[in-house]
């Protein structure tokens, strides 16, 4: 187990309150028209979210090594270093409540959900639990800025399987709160919602971010 996979399920555990409050009306949708939902609904629909995590995270990861292969053009993984140390900052502002910057970014996908969400609203209401999948999938896309930031920790991971398992750290980070969403989740929310444990989390990605781009820095340094 790598830190990166350490940090991005840290990540989703502690930024799961900003998933339940950009995702938490999908449970509502989810058993749209249903007399008798099924509890099996919200695992399918989870199970599709995180597949389309690792999907993105292995899309990524494995572009940015092949582009960085065939280009022979290493500084560019350093680069890239240094941009997801900047957003494992942004990000630590964000989860320590010092600095909202980070929703700034998250707008900038605003335009690709546009596109998507169609596909996602064709499929309600859930003919059947196992709907919940493509469901969960599709809206796995939904702009996030905590997917982004740690988009660029796949993007640096080195190749499309460490890219896709950063990305599924992440939603196994996020899947307690999800699952417990319109349920028992009140003693979850205080957890993440308090200030010394939020602003341990966040403290430890600040520094984490900061050594991340020391070190790239150290190897621009060297290189040049």
């Amino acid at each position: 187990m790598t830190p990166d996979w350490i940090g991005a399920f840290a990540i989703g555990l502690v930024g799961a309150g900003h998933c339940m409050g950009m995702c938490g009306g999908i449970a509502s949708m989810l058993t749209l028209g249903q007399s008798n939902p099924s509890k099996f609904t919200p695992l399918f629909y989870n199970l599709g979210r995180l597949l389309s995590y690792a999907l993105i995270g292995g899309l990524v990861g494995g572009a940015v090594s092949s582009i960085s292969e065939v280009s022979q053009l290493n500084n560019v993984l350093v680069w890239l270093r240094i941009a997801a140390a900047i957003f494992m900052v942004l990000l630590a502002c964000y989860i320590g409540r010092w600095w909202h910057g980070l929703l700034y970014i998250e707008k900038l996908g605003q335009m690709l959900w546009r596109l998507i969400s169609p596909a996602g609203r064709s499929l309600l209401p859930l003919k059947s639990p196992v709907h919940a999948l493509p469901f969960g999938f599709i809206w796995g896309w939904l702009p996030c800025g905590l997917v982004y930031s740690t988009l660029t920790w796949s993007a640096v991971s080195g190749d499309a399987f460490s890219g896709a398992l950063v990305m599924l750290a992440f939603g196994l980070g996020t899947l307690p709160a999800m699952l417990l969403v319109g349920h028992s989740s009140g003693a979850l929310y205080k957890l993440q919602n308090n200030v010394i444990f939020r602003h341990i989390v966040a403290s430890a990605l600040l520094l984490y971010g900061l050594y991340t781009g020391y070190g790239a820095i150290r190897i621009l340094s060297i290189t040049y």
